[in-house]
């Protein structure tokens, strides 16, 4: 488990106090998002920039079922719903409105380099031994950025599994990568869109059932040859590189989810 920052210990006690006292402690330096992004607006419908954006990065994977939350910077229905669910499963008051509240927990949730307490650049880049996020068909940053939504999607599931730890076994892959692996042409994997899963504490349909709400559109697992042994998840419907219609599609037919596309 990483050491948390003095900083995120603050914020942590800060989610006990009182109404006034989290606001007080929100606005003060020692409760900024680890060095990593700070938001000092409350947020809610009808509100748009780039704060929008990075709250909706965090909050990608409370999309709910079928659904998706663009990063487009807008905050319209889709992200007032998932800040409600992330809300709602993190014990706050659960009215879509992003306040002090909702950000101190993030904040609790963020670590430095912006990623969540409970995954890392470092799995996420092991398709075949840490590539360094080059040899893909974007730059590495764009890769990285993709990277990262990934893992705030994983966090969410990773909540509604009851904070189990989920394993990644294989994330961003090169194109030589992918070719030894023998993953598709136009794998999600080669933009930094997927994860391969496994779980010690669940079972697999579990994890591929709950994936369904955690704004996954992509979801291949037992059932579909390959994939017995774990779940790939992805963001193909958010994809716009791939020369691919975007779309929905799931198939673990082991777990009751029948294959095609939604």
């Amino acid at each position: 488990m990483r050491v948390h920052s003095l900083k995120r210990v603050l914020v942590a006690l800060a989610l006990a106090l009182p109404g006034a006292a989290i606001a007080s402690v929100v606005a003060a330096p020692a409760a900024h998002a680890d060095a990593c992004y700070t938001w000092d607006r409350t947020l809610s419908q009808g509100r748009s920039g780039s704060d929008v954006r990075e709250l909706q990065l965090r909050v990608a994977g409370w999309a709910g079922n079928r659904d998706i939350v663009e990063l487009d910077g807008r905050y319209g229905p889709k992200t007032a719903a998932a800040v409600r669910r992330f809300q709602s499963a993190y014990g706050l008051t659960a009215d879509g409105i992003a306040g002090p509240q909702t950000f101190a927990k993030l904040y609790q949730l963020q670590d430095n380099d912006c990623t969540p307490r409970h995954f890392n650049w470092a799995e996420m880049d092991d398709g075949c031994g840490r590539g360094g996020w080059t040899g893909g068909p974007l730059t590495t940053a764009q890769t990285r950025q993709n990277a990262l939504r990934t893992m705030w999607k994983l966090e969410a599931l990773r909540k509604s599994l009851g904070d189990k730890p989920l394993i990644v076994t294989s994330g961003f892959r090169s194109r030589t990568c992918n070719s030894q692996v023998g993953g598709a042409s136009n794998s999600q994997h080669l933009y930094g869109n997927a994860a391969d899963l496994i779980s010690r504490d669940r079972s697999l349909c579990d994890v591929a059932r709950a994936a369904r709400n955690h704004g996954f559109s992509g979801i291949i697992g037992p059932g579909v040859s390959g994939h017995n042994t774990h779940v790939h998840v992805d963001s193909r419907r958010e994809n716009n590189r791939d020369g691919v219609t975007n779309n929905t599609y799931w198939a673990a037919p082991d777990c009751g989810i029948p294959a095609g596309n939604r």
